[in-house]
C-alpha cells in the first residue's frame, strides 16, 4: 500500500526551514497586532485609552487585539485599583522582537515607498 500525502503535508515538508518564520508571523502578523506592539515598543507601558488614541483602533478592536497578544504572552496587563486603570506593556518575549522591528523599519525605509512620520 502506498501512503497518501496531502498537499499540505508536502508543502510543510518542502518548506520546513520556513516553518518557524511562518509561525512567528502568525503570532504577530495582523495589522493591529503589529501597530500595538510597535506603539508599546516606542512608548513603553500605556493605559488602554492611551493605546486607543495613539493607534487609532476602535475600543472593540483594541480590546480583542490586546487579549490575543496577552494570550500569546506578548503583552502584560497590569490593573490598578485606585484609580481604576489598566496598563499594558511588552513582555520579555515581545521585547526580543524589538531588534526585528528595527530591522524591518530600516528595510521599509530603504526599499518601500512609505511616507515618513515626524515622531
Amino acid at each position: 500500500m502506498s501512503s497518501i500525502r496531502t498537499k499540505s503535508d508536502s508543502v510543510e515538508e518542502k518548506n520546513s526551514d520556513a516553518c518557524p518564520m511562518v509561525e512567528a508571523i502568525e503570532q504577530i502578523g495582523s495589522q493591529w497586532r503589529l501597530v500595538v506592539l510597535s506603539d508599546l515598543h516606542g512608548e513603553g507601558e500605556k493605559r488602554f485609552n492611551e493605546l486607543e488614541r495613539s493607534t487609532g483602533a476602535s475600543s472593540r478592536t483594541l480590546s480583542r487585539v490586546l487579549d490575543d497578544l496577552e494570550e500569546a504572552e506578548l503583552v502584560n496587563r497590569r490593573v490598578e485599583d485606585r484609580p481604576i486603570a489598566t496598563y499594558y506593556s511588552l513582555t520579555e518575549k515581545s521585547r526580543g522582537l524589538c531588534p526585528v522591528f528595527d530591522e524591518l523599519e530600516g528595510w521599509a525605509d530603504e526599499w518601500l515607498d512609505v511616507p515618513q512620520t515626524d515622531d
